[in-house]
């Protein structure tokens, strides 16, 4: 049984795991204070191109995106977000539990736009209602799709002239960048967000992701906020080695682009046997609409989600392809997604034989 679940199902790129073993009888720092954790901080930094920036490393994304949110919103303050967004469906009511209401906003893309925003800032007029602040949003999107530079500048400009803080989740921020139909390169966004993070745990790490604070108001006291969450490991070193390691050259990017890669090698076949797609994905997530009767084929050799019901014949189903996914695998896959294809085409002719 092979996997497409998710883009963390492997343990951690080979480098890593030895730069962990070479460094595990160093004595260092503590709280991400130690050595690997600050030069891994300075790499990031060069590679975005700013030094007025503040960088934290957690473990997890939805551990960042609880503790960034709700140090950056006063208590009446919300976050507006898509309704595929992954603060509001898949971290088990975090953000509230912290005290901050999500604003739904209904999209097709999984992608905000100004219009979208401007609808939640009219539809909250007065201090009976919370007060919207801060924008979330995603890249990749939790459906795939990704944010072009006019889409963010857009969205920015609209955020600077509104007051509100522009948040981005970047748990696969690598596979966006790494997308054949990106514009935006990493330097952008430390001038169109206002905090946004780079994920290492869908991207070749054991855990860690990379939180980056571009405006000023949003950083002080902030390690104060990350100690009260639990964010503020002992260890932190084993965070910062990681990073450390996959920014001392292009490994990160590296490992994205193999990830996108794979799923368009599964994109490509699957478009080719005359299959169409629930979303218009370009990254390492896709969402092939594929009859009942070929899913429940392949299911007894792949593991993936069953995204969405189509209709009563027809399911979307969710393919996701990782740093490590084997490319034997794929071709795996679209051969048995083949061989499926005309054992249903015989049926259907026999069966229209009998008629």
């Amino acid at each position: 049984m092979y996997s497409f679940k998710n883009d963390y199902s492997e343990g951690a790129h080979p480098r890593i795991l030895n730069a962990l073993i070479e460094s595990n009888f160093e004595q260092d720092e503590g709280y991400g204070e130690d050595s690997y954790s600050r030069k891994a901080i300075d790499l990031i930094k060069q590679r975005i191109g700013r030094n007025n920036i503040d960088i934290h490393l957690f473990s997890g994304g939805t551990q960042t995106n609880l503790t960034a949110l709700s140090a950056f919103l006063r208590p009446h303050e919300a976050a507006i977000a898509a309704n595929t967004g992954h603060i509001l469906v898949h971290e088990t009511g975090a953000i509230e539990a912290t005290g901050h209401k999500i604003i739904s906003i209904e999209v097709e893309d999984g992608k905000l736009n100004p219009s979208h925003i401007k609808a939640a800032l009219d539809a909250h007029t007065d201090e009976h209602m919370v007060k919207p602040k801060l924008v979330y949003i995603s890249n990749t999107t939790e459906i795939g799709t990704i944010y072009k530079k006019d889409e963010l500048e857009q969205i920015s400009k609209f955020c600077k002239e509104n007051n509100l803080i522009l948040f981005k989740d970047g748990a696969r921020l690598g596979s966006a960048l790494c997308s054949a139909e990106n514009d935006l390169e990493l330097s952008d966004l430390a001038t169109l967000v206002d905090a946004f993070y780079i994920g290492g745990t869908k991207n070749g790490a054991l855990i860690g992701e990379a939180l980056v604070i571009c405006r000023d108001s949003l950083k002080e006291d902030f390690r104060f906020h990350m100690k009260q969450k639990g964010a503020l490991l002992a260890k932190g070193r084993l965070l910062g080695i990681q990073f450390l390691e996959l920014f001392r050259d292009n490994l990160y990017f590296d490992l994205a682009m193999h990830a996108n890669k794979m799923a368009g090698l599964l994109r490509d076949e699957i478009s080719k046997a005359g299959f169409g797609f629930l979303t218009h994905s370009p990254s390492n997530q896709i969402f092939p609409i594929l009859p009942n009767s070929l899913i429940t084929e392949l299911q007894d050799k792949y593991s993936f989600y069953i995204w969405a019901k189509v209709d009563s014949d027809h399911s979307a189903i969710r393919l996701v392809t990782s740093w490590a996914t084997k490319e034997e695998a794929v071709s795996a896959f679209i051969m048995d997604m083949k061989k499926a294809l005309k054992c249903v085409d015989m049926e259907t002719e026999v069966e229209l034989y009998q008629k």
